[in-house]
């Protein structure tokens, strides 16, 4: 299976060498399909309703997971809830402890790929 990096955004641009979903429908597809060696995620989405913490809990459901899990989303309280379900799924060994999970939001207006990709 082909590996690849996946930006979920529907705002901000992807890093170069991130495929961009912008709705966790086309994220789901892509953990679905490739391996993931980095997912990126944003919180707050086009739906208010089918956002970040939405796609996190759907991924701990249906064990798809990537070799490493940034949040970068600009919300903090959303950023943290969906770090949190994390943590409490490998907590509860619903999820691998060897997935590095990080909190790191970005700004909404700039980013550099350089910023994404120091986050190992």
């Amino acid at each position: 299976m082909e590996k690849i990096n996946v930006f979920l955004d529907d705002y901000r641009k992807p890093p170069e060498g991130y495929v961009l979903a912008e709705t966790i429908d086309e994220c789901l597809s892509l953990l679905k399909n490739f391996e993931i060696e980095h997912l990126s995620l944003d919180h707050d989405l086009v739906s208010p309703s089918r956002n970040g913490l939405l796609l996190v809990k759907i991924m701990v459901d249906e064990k798809l997971f990537a070799n490493r899990i940034t949040i970068h989303s600009a919300n903090s309280v959303g950023g943290k809830a969906m770090y949190n379900w994390f943590k409490d799924a490998q907590h509860h060994s619903d999820m691998p402890l060897s997935i590095n999970i990080t909190l790191r939001p970005l700004p909404l207006h700039s980013f550099t790929s350089r910023m994404l990709l120091n986050y190992k």
